[in-house]
C-alpha cells in the first residue's frame, strides 16, 4: 500500500496535524480481492484461516486483538480485548464482570467484535449475543494465565476511578504478598469469560477506488446464508 498524498516535510513532536493533512491521509488498496469462491463454506473455518494468516504477518502485533463494542444507557462504547478461543459455538474472551463492558453486557448482551487487520487490508466484523461461560471454563483459563496477570485481576477494580498509579501498585503488592509467586492464585469472584454466539460474520477485503469486497454470512438457525454487500 502507498499513500496517495505523502507527508512532505518532517514534523515536530506535538505540533499536530492540520485539517487538510488529516483529509489527505488515505491509502490505495491492492488488487487481492475477495470472491465468494475464495471462502470456506463455514464462516468459523474461514475466520480461523484468516486469523492464522494474520498471526504469521510480522507487522500485526496481536492478531487476536479485537474491538468489542457494547451499548448501555449512555450509548455505545468500544475497547480492545483479546480473543482467547474460537469454536463452532462462537468467540470467547475474559474480563472483569464488574467493568463497564461487563455491566453493559448484563443490561444488553448484543455486541459487536471487530478484528482490524490493516496490514493485510482486511477486517472481520462479528455481531452476536454475549453470555457468561461456565465458571469451570473461566477457572481453567485463569489457572493458565501468568502469575502477574492473575494478581492484576485481583488488584484492578476495572473501570472504577483510580486515585493514583501508586495506589494501584500498592494493591498489586498487597495481593502479591497474599498470593506469592509459585502458589495457587484463586480466581476472583468478579472475573470470568464470555462466549459471543455469532448472528453474522462479515469478511472485508480492501480494493481499489474504495470498491471494497464485503461478504457476510448470516445465521439462519440451521446454517449460514452468504451475501455480498455494497462497500
Amino acid at each position: 500500500m502507498t499513500l496517495d498524498t505523502p507527508m512532505s516535510t518532517p514534523r515536530e513532536p506535538g505540533s499536530g496535524l492540520s485539517r487538510d493533512e488529516i483529509r489527505a491521509m488515505r491509502r490505495s488498496y491492492g488488487e487481492l480481492g475477495l470472491a465468494e469462491g475464495d471462502l470456506a463454506e463455514d464462516p468459523i473455518t474461514q475466520f480461523r484461516n484468516w486469523l492464522a494468516e494474520a498471526a504469521l504477518n510480522p507487522v500485526i502485533v496481536e492478531a487476536n486483538a479485537m474491538v468489542l463494542s457494547t451499548v448501555d444507557a449512555q450509548g455505545p462504547q468500544s475497547r480492545t480485548v483479546l480473543l482467547k478461543d474460537v469454536t463452532a459455538l462462537g468467540f470467547s474472551f475474559f474480563t472483569n464482570y464488574e467493568s463497564n463492558k461487563g455491566r453493559a453486557i448484563a443490561a444488553n448482551p448484543n455486541v459487536s467484535l471487530l478484528f482490524p487487520w490493516y496490514a493485510m487490508e482486511r477486517q472481520v466484523i462479528i455481531r452476536g449475543i454475549a453470555e457468561k461461560v461456565p465458571t469451570s471454563a473461566s477457572s481453567a483459563y485463569f489457572a493458565s494465565r501468568p502469575w502477574s496477570s492473575q494478581i492484576g485481576a485481583w488488584a484492578s477494580s476495572q473501570s472504577q476511578d483510580l486515585e493514583s498509579r501508586e495506589h494501584l501498585q500498592g494493591r498489586f503488592d498487597e495481593f502479591a504478598a497474599k498470593f506469592p509467586q509459585g502458589s495457587a492464585v484463586p480466581m476472583p469472584p468478579h472475573w470470568g469469560g464470555y462466549l459471543v454466539t455469532p448472528r453474522s460474520i462479515e469478511f472485508w477485503q480492501g480494493r481499489y477506488s474504495r470498491l471494497h469486497d464485503r461478504l457476510i454470512f448470516t445465521s439462519t438457525g440451521s446454517g449460514w446464508q452468504l451475501a455480498r454487500l455494497h462497500p
